[in-house]
């Protein structure tokens, strides 16, 4: 295949699935690993991609690497964050067995819980003394303390939620994408909220509307798997089931 010709398909492939590894392209173009790193190379000077680890995401598609401090975080973007947890609070009822994530839109949450005839587990310090300081029932994990985002992980944290089931929970994210999921920067802070993921019957993401179209490196959940709450609707997802708009 002639390389402007390749080039021409990988491009399309990337806009068409916003994603794309390199093991992906030698497949689909039936070439060396060579060869594709060269042409994401000469795509990613173009500014036609934007080459990552791994493989290209779409110039459209915004790629977050790693976390901001948590500090930086609960200033950004705070009246949406605060119209999301408004409306996520109402669904809490009465004998529900809680998972609350680490984040500051999930932080918000507590604010605007009224039931308190739940039982709630957190992985964050900052959740577990509000929700205690509202006279609610909590739980906090065990593990090691991420100083960046203030979550709680590491392989006891995992052991705990093994045992868990929970009616319903909420979690942050920092990229939402049909096709690669739910994402975040750190592994094992990753493999907590896939943990916790898995063991809740009704799932919902909580997210600006800044988190649609973002793509981090590790994959915590499926896009079809929980329902998304956040504050407007957003080009290319306004048709999807399972997006919910927070008006209180």
């Amino acid at each position: 295949m002639l390389a402007e010709k390749r080039l021409v398909r990988i491009t399309e492939r990337v806009n068409e699935q916003g994603s794309v590894t390199v093991q992906e392209l030698m497949e689909y173009l039936d070439a060396s690993e060579s060869t594709v790193r060269r042409d994401l190379n000469i795509l990613d000077e173009r500014g036609e991609l934007v080459k990552v680890h791994g493989g290209a995401v779409s110039a459209t598609t915004s790629f977050k690497p790693r976390d901001d401090d948590i500090s930086e975080r609960r200033i950004m973007h705070m009246e949406e964050k605060k119209q999301i947890a408004e409306y996520a609070a109402k669904l809490i009822k009465k004998d529900d067995f809680v998972y609350i994530d680490a984040g500051t839109t999930t932080e918000y949450i507590i604010d605007f819980i009224s039931e308190k005839n739940a039982i709630f587990v957190t992985n964050a310090l900052d959740n577990a003394l509000k929700l205690a300081r509202k006279g609610c029932e909590v739980y906090i994990i065990g593990g090691r303390l991420k100083g960046l985002t203030e979550a709680i992980v590491g392989s006891e944290a995992l052991d705990t939620l093994a045992y868990y089931n929970f009616t319903i929970g909420f979690w942050g994210t920092n990229g939402i994408h049909k096709r690669n999921g739910f994402t975040t920067p750190d592994r094992e802070e990753a493999s907590v909220k896939s943990m916790a993921f898995r063991h809740c019957k009704k799932r919902y993401v909580v997210a600006d509307s800044s988190k649609f179209d973002a793509i981090s490196p590790v994959k915590f959940g499926d896009f079809d798997k929980a329902s998304i709450i956040t504050e407007r609707a957003v080009s290319g997802y306004e048709g999807s089931k399972n997006i919910i708009l927070a008006r209180n």
